[in-house]
């Protein structure tokens, strides 16, 4: 019996040591940010420091749909460029298969290009 509970002693401590340190990084700029005064707001920390105008509308207001769409195109097109990379280095070693299944990615990734391009997902206003 004190063999299994020995076996379990470093999975128990990795655990309080993950604990310990999870609590610590909350907890601890909590606490900072309470000491230093960082939590009291004045005009100058609530002015607006990104683009340097108020914002002309409200921030809850939606998105464009065309948005989202160009974001998942970039994300699409963007992977296929990462699967192109390996697939280059090792077409030597997987021989016609791997080409031919390359090819066969290119030509549905190519059809869901034309598709986009003729539905007018790739325009901006």
């Amino acid at each position: 019996m004190a063999t299994v509970a020995a076996g379990y002693l470093p999975i128990l401590m990795f655990l309080g040591v993950a604990m310990v340190l999870s609590t610590a990084f909350v907890v601890l700029p909590i606490l900072a940010s309470k000491l230093t005064g960082s939590s009291k707001p004045n005009p100058e920390k609530l002015s607006e420091y990104e683009c340097g105008f108020p914002a002309f509308e409200d921030s809850r207001a939606q998105f464009d749909v065309r948005f989202y769409l160009v974001a998942i195109l970039f994300i699409v097109f963007d992977l296929e460029a990462a699967f192109l990379y390996p697939w280059a280095v090792a077409l030597g070693g997987i021989g016609f298969a791997g080409w031919g299944a390359m090819m066969i990615f290119l030509v549905e990734l190519g059809v869901g290009f034309a598709y986009a391009w003729k539905k007018g997902a790739l325009e901006w206003e």
